[in-house]
């Protein structure tokens, strides 16, 4: 299964992380390579939607959510997160603390896409 992909909405490009029920292990993995297809876009372009529905997350896993959002910061425009049912508030607030960045949490896809669209 492709975790990352772009994908349009509303006439907006969008990348869409897939965490969908991904052990701790999938999570670190995924977000590794998330830097590669966020660096290679222009400075504060991307639009991303992560969905974290179902997936499970150990203390390396956030670790490496923390320090990606830190090296993306500069490459992205917009971030919302769904699907947060099982990422402790705890660990959305320590990312969003240790990045100085927001990650809004939507209730499904759709509005968190037609956010990401809209501007």
């Amino acid at each position: 299964m492709e975790r990352m992909r772009f994908i349009t909405h509303g006439g907006k490009r969008i990348l869409e992380l897939d965490l969908t029920s991904c052990s701790a292990s999938e999570v670190e993995k995924v977000v590794r390579m998330l830097p590669d297809h966020v660096t290679a876009e222009p400075r504060a372009s991307v639009r991303m939607l992560v969905d974290f529905t179902g997936a499970s997350f150990d203390d390396e896993a956030l670790r490496t959510m923390k320090e990606t959002a830190i090296f993306n910061k500069a490459y992205v425009r917009k971030s919302a997160w769904i699907g947060t049912g099982s990422l402790p508030e705890s660990h959305r607030e320590d990312v969003s603390k240790f990045s100085r960045r927001e990650f809004p949490v939507f209730k499904d896809r759709g509005e968190a896409l037609d956010w990401l669209a809209s501007d």
